[in-house]
C-alpha cells in the first residue's frame, strides 16, 4: 500500500468530518473521496472524448 504525507491540521480535520459522516476510518474516507473526485474527472475525459469524435464524423461543429 503506498502512503503519502498530509499536513496535521488537514488530517484532524479529515479525521473530524469522516467521523460525523459515519465512515470507519480516515483512510476510507479518503479513498472514496479521491474515487469520487477521479469518476467526475474520467467522466469528463469521456465527454470530451465522445465530442471529438462526433466532430471527426461530422455530427458536431
Amino acid at each position: 500500500m503506498a502512503k503519502i504525507k498530509i499536513d496535521s491540521n488537514l488530517y484532524d480535520r479529515l479525521k473530524k468530518a469522516s467521523e460525523t459522516a459515519g465512515y470507519s476510518s480516515v483512510e476510507e474516507f479518503v479513498t472514496h473521496m479521491i474515487e469520487k473526485e477521479l469518476a467526475q474527472i474520467e467522466a469528463v475525459e469521456g465527454d470530451e472524448n465522445v465530442a471529438d469524435r462526433l466532430r471527426g464524423l461530422g455530427y458536431i461543429e
